[in-house]
């Protein structure tokens, strides 16, 4: 609710302020950064509609996907897909959403900045929390989930440290 509520978005995400162009300048373990690539790296959602839920994000402050160059349009492409498999691996989903919410309008909380959403999804994973207490109950601290991630994240191939 603090999310929906607006208390922990910024109000200015412009290329100084943006969250996501601060959180690769802090430790993997502070930012929840699962991991890292050339281009664009993996976190996971402060607000997790479930456990697991990541986010592939491009270095580069564009908002864009038209905007993407050649290069990280490619190592989005390819976390994402690393993201899938660790997170099978670790959760064992049955399924997952992906997606861009490109522009406020379109429901992107930080529009100024480009995310690729990772969501693993359960059968039955939608309970009635979110209707009786306008809560979703998440059963994993995120900093043990970003460790379960971080340790099974594959150390060779695309999307690795450059």
């Amino acid at each position: 609710m603090v999310y929906i509520g607006g208390q922990d978005k910024p109000a200015d995400d412009s290329r100084g302020e943006c969250p996501f162009c601060r959180v690769p300048d802090r430790t993997d373990e502070d930012g929840l950064i699962v991991a890292r690539g050339r281009t664009a790296y993996v976190v996971l959602n402060l607000y997790p509609y479930n456990p697991g839920h990541l986010m592939v994000v491009p270095y580069r402050h564009v908002s864009d996907y038209t905007d993407l160059t050649e290069a990280e349009t490619v190592e989005v492409a390819h976390l994402t897909q690393t993201a899938m498999r660790v997170v099978r691996a670790v959760s064992a989903p049955d399924g997952f959403n992906l997606g861009m919410n490109q522009g406020a309008v379109a429901g992107a909380g930080i529009a100024a900045h480009l995310h690729q959403h990772v969501v693993p999804r359960w059968a039955g994973d939608a309970n009635f929390l979110p209707i009786v207490a306008q809560t979703k109950a998440v059963p994993e601290l995120l900093s043990d989930t970003r460790a379960r991630l971080a340790d099974a994240w594959p150390t060779t191939g695309e999307g690795d440290d450059a």
